[in-house]
């Protein structure tokens, strides 16, 4: 692309016009204090080339389209970030809304800016199902952007805040749903990367698009503070300054107010109402040292008395986000809980900044930028894995969103070493955050030496050790109670690529019983014949047919009817299931693509009947279950039996009528217990004071095991009926 710079002055004099505008010269007065003179010029190269491929274009606001540009590019210079950010920003939409491509970048100006520009910018020229695929599109592809390359989502993050501080002019349902993905998506990731001050006010503008009425009335109530708070925190400012004098601790002590959208989540989230909340305002005392730290906590605790449990040390334990800070919440003048929060201005200056710091504050504080870099590229490890498990871009969006909203807890390895996880964590998170091998082939667990369900909640301060069997592997109930997104992530696309397995397992068993019928066998299936078939149906490969057979997407008889045509000894009339001469075996190993129905509990030893059920393979029920009358003569019917040896165990409901009698629950559980069978559930039911109805779903081996604890049952006196379904 040529640049002519005369015609962009001139086509582009309106710029300059109004002086409330942010200008060029603007942003380049702002990156001529800490940039090169080369730098300098490259960036205003950048406004040249983007100013030209927008002319003619402008926003909704009514003003040249290249004032979001500029505007965008000055949030990211007052974070002082590099020349190739800031050229970046101002690009950041000429490959989306104009005939630039990449290569056209790349050649002018760069690979590095050609990449940041194209991470940036939305998929376009891609159909999309739906509005939500297409936000989890665009989302996933800057996550994975930023993966490459942090800068990309701080470009991203100053382009959504400038967006937001002009999101006026929308239509009101736009400006609710951008307000919504704002608050949904980039303000945690904002947090995530500790990028306070950009969080902040991305949630008040958030807040403010989503709940207008909501947000005047918190600011008109906040602003309009009683002099009774601000008295108070008078007070306290100058006790902690003449005790921090005395004590010759060279300190800052600011006071300040919390947000609305913060206010507002702790009024929604603990059902408060605005006069309940006493710490609108709090207290920050800022010093050179971390030792200094410590010793205002212990002077701020002899001042006024602290809150029990209202303690945090992010310093020796900081945040995912590389957070630092004391934390203590105190009782001030008339018992009104006040929090202080006491960090050094390093810790402060991250704070406030995250990992924008490594650009704004390179010269000094290395350590810090070091943690929070390598915090940063550990979560973004992450997020890498969990794309190449999840499914689609969709599941990978919620997945992320679950990462993004960490309320932490610190447990401990058997070794010592810490490990943060989010609240109400369970060892199955844990074994995950470990290595995933670690996850897949957990059975059981110690909490502090204790053996522990797997589905327990953790709590900060324990030892958690995991034991593992190389034969062990994800169980779908995992999915009930894991919280974290990586544990989540793994465990689906473990289970996915197993019931893909079984799934063709079972197809190829299925086809064959057919074939059999036929006296064919899988390897006499015409080659050309099945090419066809396959096209037909729009497969690419044998086994995704037979996945879909084995899932009971597509009937195993049909597509022998298919390719055998002229074959028609059997009746069309009928289903060629119930008249088939081979019933399928159920051994009870052939996982997810065979199940048990609910509402009769098959057991070995029942004569049963198999239905194809879309999705789900066969579902296995007694053959004279009620719930299935309509399907024995429909095409979804299949003969099936018990193999010989099924070593599996399976559920059975069982029920009893009992008279009230103390400790009767107990003698039943203490029998199904010996002889060997596992109780489930069970729920009691209270037919009329004397009798009462006791339902038992036991898991066991077949009907001889059940008919040795029935009888067992029946030998106790208070039992007057016993039955199963």
């Amino acid at each position: 692309m040529v640049i002519n710079p005369d015609k962009i002055t001139e086509n582009n004099a309106n710029l300059y016009e109004d002086p409330s505008r942010f200008l060029i010269s603007d942003l380049c007065q702002i990156v001529e204090d800490y940039m090169n003179e080369e730098q300098v010029r490259e960036i205003y190269n950048s406004y040249l080339f983007s100013a030209q491929a927008h002319e003619g274009q402008y926003r909704k606001t009514g003003e040249p389209y290249i004032y979001h540009p500029i505007s965008v590019a000055r949030i990211l210079a007052e974070m002082h970030m590099d020349s190739k950010s800031i050229s970046a920003a101002i690009l950041h939409d000429v490959i989306e809304d104009t005939k630039v491509t990449k290569e056209n970048i790349a050649e002018t100006f760069g690979d590095d800016v050609a990449e940041l520009v194209d991470g940036v910018s939305k998929l376009t020229h891609i159909q999309f199902k739906n509005k939500k695929e297409q936000q989890a599109q665009n989302i996933q592809k800057v996550l994975l952007a930023m993966t490459r390359d942090i800068r990309v989502i701080m470009i991203k993050l100053a382009d959504r805040l400038h967006n937001m501080r002009t999101l006026g002019v929308m239509r009101p349902e736009k400006k609710r749903r951008i307000a919504r993905e704002t608050l949904e998506i980039y303000v945690p990731i904002a947090n995530r990367l500790g990028i306070n001050t950009l969080r902040l006010e991305l949630e008040d503008l958030g807040f403010r698009a989503v709940y207008p009425m909501r947000y005047r009335v918190l600011e008109h109530m906040i602003s309009h503070a009683s002099g009774h708070r601000k008295e108070v925190i008078s007070k306290i400012h100058a006790a902690l300054t003449s005790r921090l004098d005395e004590m010759k601790i060279d300190a800052g002590v600011i006071a300040r107010r919390k947000h609305a959208f913060s206010l507002y989540k702790k009024m929604k989230d603990k059902n408060l109402a605005y006069k309940n909340i006493f710490d609108v305002y709090g207290i920050r005392v800022v010093v050179d040292s971390a030792d200094d730290c410590y010793r205002v906590l212990g002077l701020v605790h002899n001042l006024f008395k602290p809150v029990a449990g209202k303690f945090k040390d992010y310093i020796a334990i900081p945040k995912e986000n590389g957070y630092q800070s004391l934390h203590t919440v105190m009782f001030g003048p008339h018992g009104i809980p006040l929090e202080v929060q006491i960090r050094t201005s390093e810790m402060d200056m991250f704070a406030e900044s995250g990992i924008a710091a490594h650009w704004l504050y390179k010269e000094n504080s290395q350590q810090g930028v070091f943690d929070v870099h390598t915090r940063t590229r550990e979560w973004l490890t992450g997020l890498l894995e969990m794309q190449q498990s999840a499914g689609d871009s969709v599941e990978f969006l919620e997945n992320v969103k679950v990462d993004l909203f960490p309320d932490e807890l610190y447990v401990y390895t058997p070794g010592g070493d810490i490990v943060k996880l989010p609240r109400n964590s369970t060892p199955v998170d844990f074994a995950y955050s470990v290595h995933t091998d670690v996850g897949h082939t957990c059975v059981a667990c110690r909490l502090d030496n204790r053996f522990a369900p797997l589905n327990t909640p953790l709590y900060s301060g324990q030892t958690v050790e995991i034991i593992t069997s190389k034969s062990s592997r994800p169980n779908p109930a995992w999915l009930n109670y894991v919280v974290t997104a990586k544990a989540r992530a793994n465990i689906r696309n473990y289970l996915k690529n197993m019931r893909a397995d079984e799934a063709v397992m079972q197809g190829r068993r299925l086809l064959s019983r057919y074939l059999v019928d036929r006296k064919k066998t899988f390897d006499d299936l015409p080659g050309d014949t099945f090419d066809e078939l396959l096209n037909e149906y729009g497969y690419e490969t044998v086994n995704e047919l037979l996945e879909d057979i084995g899932l009971g997407n597509r009937p195993a008889s049909l597509i022998v009817r298919r390719l055998y045509p002229e074959d028609g000894s059997m009746s069309d009339s009928q289903p060629s299931e119930m008249k088939s001469l081979t019933p399928l075996d159920i051994r009870g190993t052939e996982g997810m693509v065979v199940s048990y129905a609910k509402c009769c509990y098959p057991i070995p030893g029942d004569h049963i009947v198999g239905i194809l059920s879309k999705g789900r393979g066969i579902v296995i029920h007694q053959d004279g279950c009620k719930n299935i009358a309509s399907d024995r003569l429909a095409d979804s019917a299949i003969d099936v039996k018990w193999a010989e040896e099924v070593k599996n165990e399976f559920s059975c409901m069982t029920y009893l009528d009992v008279r009230n009698e103390r400790g009767v629950l107990a003698r039943l559980a203490t029998i199904i217990s010996d002889e060997s069978a596992n109780i489930e559930h069970v729920e009691v039911d209270d037919k009329d004071g004397v009798t009462t109805t006791i339902s038992f779903l036991i898991a066991l081996q077949g009907r001889s095991h059940l008919a040795r604890i029935m009888r067992r049952l029946r030998s106790v006196p208070a039992v007057l009926k016993i039955w199963r379904n």
